[in-house]
């Protein structure tokens, strides 16, 4: 009963990707719709493109073990983010003028900063698109009853299609339905679900001591602490260079847009996202036995608890979600690809047209490697935080000092990010250094942009 009403939703994914071809003429509007957006669906795209598998199943199931400390990086670090875009990046970004984040490096810090950001923005959604597919994977097997792996196929197949068609305006609009999907299905779930464990503030009252405590208790080692920040900061920092909250930006429809959208969508990220935490909380006590993999938790316990009608606004929201984020994590990195790489080596000028197919076809080779991932990897909270520490490590510095300082350097840029990245890969795969990976990245970031500017002369801000 359950299965044709999302085969029915996943063909009006695909009927919105067809008809918002007739939007795309150029390659601006398959990158950045034209920079047309208005506030409601500049707000909904960025929102739904931040509200994925993370929140849905790896933030849930990570509550449902540890509380509110278990999920300092998403929910509470990605509320973050979108609100310091909105407060501090989003005027100026807007103004920029840019296609891509890649572009920013290029004419602050030259050709081969921007190479090299440029391939560390792409690396950074790989993890991100492979979380979004294992999710969609996860969600289909439930519904149709086949393995995740090809459910992964499936689902995904249909992601790279109507993204391949239409690009951002394909993205923006089915954003915008998706988005209204969401927050019926999981506000209509969490009223069935929650009467049938007491009442909200039953769960509060019966939880354990400590469950809700929104920083470490008192007397907790230097240790703790360290990973509390660095919770704090992996999302909350890491996702600001990020190349879908910049194409977000870029395509309102003016800056004044760009900056309430963010804001807006920010206040909706935490509010909207603590309903699936509290719905995994209340499943661990409907479910005499939780599942092997506690991802599992959410959907386990609406298929077992909640009529047909209320299992197909949750699925429908699930994949709304899910689908919404992997189609937008997947023009961004796309973008850069065809934009800031593809580009500078084609030898003879293209014409708009052929670099809209360039940028078609660098969201097959994006999708290609980032489905290649999510077959060979399951936990999506993982992933998530690995993407965003790829932005924090290499990018952030960088970024912060050519949009906020009149000055830059080749060198400086050149040293922040391989200096970041390649302590950051040292210590996190090699070394496994129990503190956290990140702060020795992000201070190899710092320092590799210092030497630069001692040793190079500066460029003016232009």
């Amino acid at each position: 009963m359950l299965l044709p009403f999302v085969v029915i939703f996943l063909i009006i994914n695909l009927l919105v990707g067809v008809i918002s071809v007739r939007f795309v003429k150029t390659s601006g509007d398959f990158m950045l719709a034209g920079r047309r957006l208005p506030l409601s669906m500049a707000t909904f795209t960025v929102f739904a493109t931040w509200f994925g598998s993370e929140t849905l199943f790896g933030s849930s199931a990570a509550f449902s073990d540890g509380g509110f400390l278990a999920v300092i990086e998403d929910p509470f670090g990605g509320m973050v983010c979108i609100l310091l875009v909105g407060a501090l990046f989003a005027r100026k970004l807007y103004r920029s003028n840019y296609l891509t984040l890649g572009d920013l490096f290029r004419d602050r810090f030259g050709p081969v900063t921007e190479l090299l950001a440029s391939v560390a923005i792409i690396l950074s959604f790989f993890g991100w698109i492979a979380a979004q597919m294992v999710a969609l994977g996860i969600a289909i097997s439930l519904v149709a009853n086949i393995s995740v792996a090809t459910s992964i196929l499936l689902a995904s197949g249909i992601v790279i299609f109507y993204t391949f068609l239409g690009g951002m305006w394909s993205v923006s609009i089915t954003d915008s339905i998706q988005t209204c999907f969401i927050i019926i299905g999981l506000l209509v779930v969490a009223c069935v679900i929650f009467p049938q464990v007491g009442g909200v503030p039953t769960m509060i009252s019966e939880a354990p001591d400590g469950f809700f405590r929104i920083i470490p208790k008192q007397g907790s080692d230097a240790h703790r602490w360290m990973e509390y920040v660095a919770a704090w900061i992996t999302l909350g920092l890491g996702s600001i260079p990020s190349q879908d909250i910049f194409q977000r930006v870029m395509s309102s429809k003016s800056a004044g847009v760009a900056q309430k959208s963010s804001i807006i969508a920010g206040l909706m990220y935490i509010s909207i996202g603590m309903i699936p935490l509290f719905l995994a909380m209340a499943a661990l006590k409907l479910l005499p036995a939780a599942p092997d993999d506690s991802q599992m938790l959410l959907p386990m316990v609406v298929l077992q608890f909640t009529p047909i009608w209320v299992q197909v606004l949750f699925f429908g929201a699930v994949i709304a979600a899910i689908m919404s984020t992997a189609s937008g994590a997947t023009i961004a990195p796309a973008s850069v690809l065809s934009e800031n790489i593809i580009r500078r080596f084609v030898r003879t000028p293209l014409s708009d047209r052929e670099f809209l197919w360039i940028n078609r076809i660098s969201v097959l080779i994006i999708s290609g490697f980032a489905l290649s991932m999510a077959l060979g990897r399951s936990d999506i909270y993982e992933l998530v935080g690995e993407a965003a520490s790829v932005g924090l490590v290499a990018l952030f510095v960088p970024m912060v000092m050519g949009l906020f300082t009149q000055t830059a350097s080749e060198r400086a840029g050149i040293g922040a990010i391989f200096a970041g990245l390649a302590v950051w890969l040292l210590c996190y795969f090699v070394l496994k250094t129990e503190i956290p990976a990140i702060f020795f990245g992000l201070g190899a970031s710092a320092l590799g942009y210092l030497v630069g500017m001692l040793v190079s002369p500066s460029r003016q801000a232009i």
